[in-house]
């Protein structure tokens, strides 16, 4: 009888998880208004390993590389017709920032963009940077 119960509660209860998980992927790939505060990130790394674990984010999810200042920090990129601009931002010798923000000022755009960027970071964070030479 137990089992039977469990089995049961278990088959109602599954699609209402799988709803959740479908509604918050659609939050992300949805344009929606987004607040400028979202769109920062301290991290508690100097600004040298931020701009190059931002370049490797921008790489690895796929956005078309515009243009890069790495003297200045920053990086202009691309995501369906629509710029955005990557700015590194020095706090003191261990702490950066980085401003994510549509070069256009309308903050109404998928907010996974901004989302992916920062947790691309935060998984990578501990990874040496390594210079890589090609024959």
């Amino acid at each position: 009888m137990k089992k039977i119960l469990i089995t049961l509660l278990l088959f109602f209860t599954m699609p209402c998880f799988a709803n959740a998980e479908t509604t918050s992927t659609q939050a992300q790939i949805q344009p929606q208004q987004i607040d400028f505060n979202i769109c920062n990130k301290v991290f508690k790394i100097d600004t040298q390993k931020l701009f190059y674990l931002t370049l490797a984010s921008v790489n690895a999810n796929r956005f078309k590389i515009e243009e890069i200042k790495s003297q200045n920090g920053y990086i202009l990129f691309s995501v369906a017709q629509k710029q955005y601009l990557a700015s590194v931002v020095k706090i003191d010798a261990k702490n950066s920032m980085l401003k994510i923000t549509p070069c256009n000022n309308v903050y109404y755009f998928p907010a996974g963009i901004v989302q992916n960027m920062f947790k691309y970071i935060e998984l990578n964070v501990s990874t040496p940077i390594q210079r890589i030479t090609i024959l």
